[in-house]
């Protein structure tokens, strides 16, 4: 068993205290660091389990970039691409349309796409939506130059 991050092996106990926890296998240290990311900028789980998959995958993610306006849950700057983990997908109200339409609007001013996932997708599927990402993070550099 090793850590995802920083691949330490890491003992049975700290396996299960960061399984249980965020789902995702992390050594103490990791750990520590991921759960003040979730506490200051209030990191869905389901981000952190697709940041560690897009990593895995080697898609090179940032987590909680900072774009200027806002924390964005996950960035890919190289094709200009930004993630964000929807949590109340099913209670939007009419101001948090609009609000996710500027916010939006503003990527695409200075670039970039975003593009927001339902929490469910991540959690019931993780693999094909890493693979759909994947397929997006390929049409973006087709289609625009990769810095």
């Amino acid at each position: 068993m090793t850590c995802k991050d920083c691949a330490r092996s890491i003992g049975h106990e700290q396996y299960r205290e960061s399984l249980d926890s965020l789902s995702v296998a992390l050594c103490e240290r990791h750990t520590r660091l991921i759960k003040r990311v979730i506490l200051n900028n209030n990191t869905p789980l389901e981000a952190i389990q697709l940041f560690y998959a897009l990593k895995e995958a080697g898609a090179n993610p940032m987590l909680e970039w900072w774009d200027g306006k806002r924390s964005v849950d996950i960035a890919i700057s190289r094709v200009k691409l930004n993630i964000e983990i929807d949590k109340d997908y099913n209670m939007i109200t009419h101001e948090q349309a609009i609000n996710d339409l500027e916010d939006a609007m503003h990527s695409f001013k200075n670039g970039f796409t975003t593009i927001r996932i339902p929490h469910l997708a991540v959690k019931y599927y993780l693999e094909d939506t890493v693979q759909n990402i994947l397929g997006i993070i390929s049409g973006l550099k087709a289609n625009i130059k990769a810095i």
